[in-house]
């Protein structure tokens, strides 16, 4: 009977990994989508959060509907402080950090967020956090490094937009600590829908407040549909899948071993960015991409990875 469910174990904390994978692969491609959107449709940073989880908060909630609020006000805080965590301050912070500094800089300052939560981890649960998963990270970290200042781009010092990137790489830390009391607690689908709420509700007054004008009248125009696929593709894949996927992840890797995947996002991007941009892969992102999988191999191996029980 033990082998059994050690069997079962097993299974699960393979699909696990395997969702981990699939969502960073759909995270790592949506700047292709967003891209469209941003530079040809003249959408705005705030607007592309807003509308995208927004449409994606509506077609949870029909799914969801019979349970609109959290059993606790403490759980309902704690769900709050996640959908902005994770949403708006995230998304914003790190949009605004674009435009004050270099791309390089914040993509690898955003690629802190996985040290950030092994820290916040070891102090929050006063877990020891082994030296193989420190070395993992630090390895994947350099991994990514490359992969992103491969083509070219340099670091410069740049106070405003580094300390926004770093907020921004914080904030999906605190997200990803926070949320491991609630996830036993409430289906992923509940919890994401309450995510999105939060981040949407506190990014409207950024949409009211904004001086551009609002281009959602674009994705209803029949004459471009590619507006609508890309939007479509941001709101059924990488927000509404990814993010229950996700918070599955976290239930059975725990917020540790999930958030190392998110060093492959520059090792996605680069070769979406080949295969659908043309865009050259160098030396150096060869070196990344080797470094990355190392690193996630050294810090998985670590068995006293903190995971998440049902139990608690």
């Amino acid at each position: 009977m033990n082998i059994g469910n050690a069997s079962k174990s097993n299974y699960i904390v393979l699909l696990a990994h395997f969702g981990a994978l699939i969502t960073v692969t759909a995270w790592g491609t949506s700047f292709l989508s967003t891209k469209i959107l941003m530079e040809s449709g003249g959408f705005s940073p705030v607007e592309m959060f807003v509308y995208r989880f927004a449409a994606a908060y509506i077609v949870l909630l029909c799914f969801t509907f019979k349970k609109m609020m959290a059993n606790s006000w403490k759980d309902e805080l704690t769900l709050a402080m996640c959908g902005i965590c994770s949403g708006s301050l995230y998304f914003i912070t790190e949009n605004i950090a674009l435009k004050l500094t270099t791309t390089g800089n914040v993509s690898l300052l955003a690629s802190i967020s996985p040290i950030f939560t092994t820290f916040l981890m070891a102090i929050v649960f006063r877990q020891k956090v082994r030296f193989p998963v420190w070395l993992g990270s630090v390895i994947a970290f350099a991994g990514a490094a490359c992969i992103i200042f491969s083509h070219g781009e340099s670091l410069e010092i740049r106070p405003a937009g580094d300390l926004l990137a770093l907020v921004a790489a914080f904030s999906w830390a605190i997200y990803s600590v926070a949320i491991k009391r609630i996830i036993p607690l409430y289906s992923s689908f509940f919890i994401t829908r309450k995510l999105f709420f939060y981040g949407v509700l506190t990014a409207l007054p950024l949409l009211f407040l904004q001086s551009e004008p609002l281009h959602l009248g674009l994705l209803f125009d029949l004459a471009q549909p590619h507006y609508l696929l890309n939007f479509l593709f941001l709101v059924l894949i990488c927000s509404i899948s990814a993010y229950l996927v996700w918070n599955e992840v976290m239930k059975y890797l725990g917020p540790v071993a999930a958030n190392n995947y998110l060093y492959l996002q520059p090792l996605v991007t680069m070769i979406a960015a080949y295969f659908f941009l043309g865009e050259k892969i160098y030396l150096l992102g060869y070196i990344g991409c080797a470094l990355i999988i190392g690193g996630l191999l050294i810090s998985d191996k670590m068995k006293g990875t903190p995971r998440i029980s049902a139990t608690h």
